[in-house]
């Protein structure tokens, strides 16, 4: 291999049809890149080893065979080196490929002293080659991942449609804490046409409570149809248009992170799948192809401003590694694990959230880069969801990112006997067309690039332009911002309910998940998620006047609400409902190792978090 670069004739016995790039047979670095090079010029050049060619090549002598690459063209002009790899990627059959040859040939100095370095050091590089991209020289493909991408997207619509249907009387029933159809009545006084395109919702046609639980049905088993395989992209655009649906009357209970993940995610998935009734996943289209990219710029977004704004925050635990410290015991709705991951010794917390700084900073650049490297990224990023998930009740959350890390493994990851059945042939198909495709995803792409570029405050061209455009599509929550936990809560206040029928004796309520009584074990709720439980934890954090929804939740109580009650563990007041709700702050602190008492918890009186709440006025008995 050498520089040489200046074109010379060659005498060949035989005209040639194609150009010919010929090089070391011997070098395990030349036949894995060629293989590679050989399927992006698609044909058009044909590759030979040296050790067989040379007989057809008098004029290159075994000299300049074992410099350099030789690249003769039909006409027997003879480029080597830097410049034969530049003639080669003129043949190429994408744009991208004759770019950036373009772009290296206006610095030939630099691509000359390049090619001269990786020719002198190919074992090294053979080496590297094998590390970062893998023994196998074709381009890295993705169908099973696809598919499982997808039964895994159906999976957690399911389960959400599932768990919302065991609450969503309770929530927002006729009778529950806050009813869809007179927030929607109300709505509808106030505000013209323009209410649907600002509350985009089904329930428009009707919220009666018969409609919200029928729709949690369908929803569920919409997303069992996706699971199985049937007609996805009918099955998802109904899924998506339903959970939107209840996103929008739901307010308070369906605002967490992974509502918006999984609207923003199934959107985007609708133009990712295929348009087959029995899908064939053997085949990606090409508008599916920038579908499925566009996962992966949320997969990048999701994780890498996860660890972005816990060091933006300011956050003083973040920054001293000592957030682990109180995340275990601090959050929403722990698990009995959580009680022995508290028991690690602060170096090893330290140690952990390191860790995970470094995985939502680091490993999200993975998606990037080549086959092993985008492997290595995914799993050190499906490691620490399981850990979340081990440790915590996060709902459907850790569930669908994973089916989204899922999408960086290529099918040689998987075992042939698990992708093979579900890869079978099948007959040609229609599918999404890049036309209709690339405006959505242009939208997207700006729109979700303008919120990732806010956190270093950086602002893109146009920005009126922009803010109008997200003030358009933000009801459809199409682009949004995420990361968990930017703050981290240093305790853990919670609000014990209790009624009472004369004022002296109070009974409490027990929820299903929620702490409260101390020896009671924390129990495992995920993927479904006990939505009143978690907004008594955001209610405990404030004061009671903004928490609007909790002064709903005491008079459902006081009216007996057989539907807000079914949300709760028990009833206190079995015959008739009291006459008195009160609601009292604790904190709580898991206990240690050695502790004497025998419990899960310790907890110690803080103040009333509200004022007694009653249906009647004092009688004064």
């Amino acid at each position: 291999m050498s520089d040489e670069t200046s074109p010379r004739l060659a005498s060949s016995p035989r005209v040639l049809e194609r150009p010919v790039m010929i090089f070391d047979g011997a070098c395990d670095f030349c036949r894995y890149w060629v293989s590679r090079w050989s399927k992006a010029t698609g044909g058009r050049v044909d590759y030979r080893p040296s050790q067989e060619a040379a007989g057809d090549f008098s004029r290159i002598s075994a000299a300049e065979f074992e410099r350099a690459v030789q690249f003769v063209e039909p006409d027997g002009t003879i480029t080597s080196g830097a410049e034969a790899i530049l003639r080669a990627a003129s043949y190429g059959r994408s744009f991208g490929l004759k770019g950036v040859a373009g772009l290296v040939r206006r610095v030939p100095a630099a691509a000359g002293c390049a090619y001269r370095f990786v020719s002198r050091h190919r074992r090294a590089f053979s080496f590297l080659t094998r590390v970062f991209f893998g023994r196998n020289p074709s381009r890295p493909t993705y169908l099973f991942s696809r598919c499982l991408f997808f039964r895994l997207l159906g999976l957690v619509y399911a389960a959400a449609f599932a768990s919302l249907g065991t609450q969503i009387l309770g929530l927002v029933g006729k009778r529950g804490i806050s009813p869809a159809a007179e927030f929607l009545s109300a709505v509808r006084q106030q505000i013209g046409p323009e209410r649907y395109r600002l509350l985009p919702t089904v329930f428009w046609l009707g919220a009666s409570d018969k409609v919200l639980v029928g729709s949690c049905v369908a929803g569920t088993v919409l997303g069992c149809a996706v699971v199985a395989g049937f007609w996805p992209v009918l099955c998802l655009v109904l899924l998506w248009v339903l959970y939107l649906s209840f996103v929008t009357v739901g307010r308070d209970f369906l605002g967490f992170q992974w509502d918006a993940l999984l609207l923003e995610a199934g959107f985007i998935a609708v133009f990712a799948a295929p348009w087959q009734l029995w899908p064939d996943w053997k085949t990606e289209k090409r508008g599916e192809r920038l579908a499925r990219w566009l996962l992966l710029w949320l997969l990048f977004r999701l994780t890498f401003e996860s660890g972005v704004v816990k060091l933006a925050s300011g956050d003083p635990t973040w920054r001293s590694l000592t957030a682990l410290e109180y995340h275990y015991e601090t959050q929403p709705l722990p698990l009995w694990t959580s009680w022995y991951a508290n028991q690690a010794p602060p170096w090893f917390q330290q140690f952990s959230c390191f860790v995970v700084l470094a995985i939502e900073l680091g490993a999200p650049f993975c998606i990037f880069g080549p086959r092993n490297v985008r492997r290595a990224g995914a799993l050190a990023m499906i490691a620490l969801q399981g850990l979340i998930a081990a440790t915590g009740n996060y709902a459907f959350f850790n569930l669908l990112t994973v089916s989204l890390y899922l999408l960086l493994l290529d099918d040689d990851f998987w075992p042939q006997w698990l992708r093979n059945p579900s890869l079978r042939p099948r007959s040609q198909r229609w599918g999404w067309p890049l036309w209709l495709v690339a405006p959505v995803a242009a939208v997207q792409f700006l729109l979700t690039t303008a919120l990732l570029l806010d956190l270093f405050r950086v602002r893109l061209p146009g920005g009126e332009a922009m803010r109008r455009a997200s003030r358009t599509f933000s009801p459809f929550l199409l682009a949004n911002r995420y990361g968990l936990f930017a703050v981290m809560t240093t305790s853990r206040p919670e609000i014990i309910v209790e009624g009472s029928k004369d004022g002296i004796a109070w009974l409490p309520y027990r929820f299903k998940y929620k702490v409260g009584d101390v020896d009671e074990r924390p129990k495992l709720a995920a993927p479904f998620q006990p939505r009143l439980d978690w907004q008594m934890w955001f209610a405990a954090l404030g004061d009671f006047d903004p928490n609007s929804w909790f002064g709903s939740f005491a008079a459902r109580l006081l009216e007996g609400s057989p539907d807000v009650l079914h949300l709760l563990a028990a009833n206190p007041f079995p015959d008739a409902p009291p006459r008195y709700i009160r609601a009292t702050l604790y904190q709580y602190h898991f206990t240690r190792f050695g502790d004497p008492a025998r419990a899960w918890w310790k907890r110690e009186y803080e103040r009333e978090y509200s004022p007694i709440l009653s249906l009647r006025p004092a009688t004064g008995e």
